[in-house]
């Protein structure tokens, strides 16, 4: 299992600052190379930039809380829900015919040959690759 990791490219886990205006304030944001990635297909999903979905983002969080003690931290753990949800709605579309469960579907071997009945799809395509690299 471990192996699987360790083998990721290591330009995914570097960081990146970007700088971001939120509410006209110009503040600095350091993510992972990968985690920007992921916001960059969210922000395309919604129609907008990642700086406007960015900001959508800090907006609702700080309507719901009242605060934003760790945005970065914030925008890691949405980026890994995004990408729950994406593996959670493939899940519901790909309905194994041979009777295996989702914990036997979602092997990288049969995500591999399931990646080809649903290449018609960009956001799924996009999801498989995350989880092949």
């Amino acid at each position: 299992m471990c192996e699987y990791f360790v083998k990721a490219d290591p330009i995914q886990y570097e960081q990146r600052t970007r700088s971001v205006r939120i509410r006209g304030m110009l503040t600095s944001i350091r993510l992972e190379n990968m985690v920007w990635d992921v916001l960059a297909e969210m922000a395309e999903d919604e129609g907008c930039t990642t700086n406007a979905l960015i900001c959508t983002l800090h907006d609702e969080i700080l309507q719901h809380r009242g605060e934003v003690p760790n945005f970065a931290s914030f925008l890691r753990i949405t980026s890994l829900r995004y990408l729950r949800r994406c593996l959670i709605n493939l899940e519901r579309q790909y309905q194994p015919a041979d009777g295996h469960d989702s914990a036997t579907v979602f092997q990288p071997s049969v995500l591999a040959r399931a990646n080809d009945k649903v290449a018609s799809s960009r956001a799924h395509s996009n999801v498989l690759a995350a989880v092949k690299t």
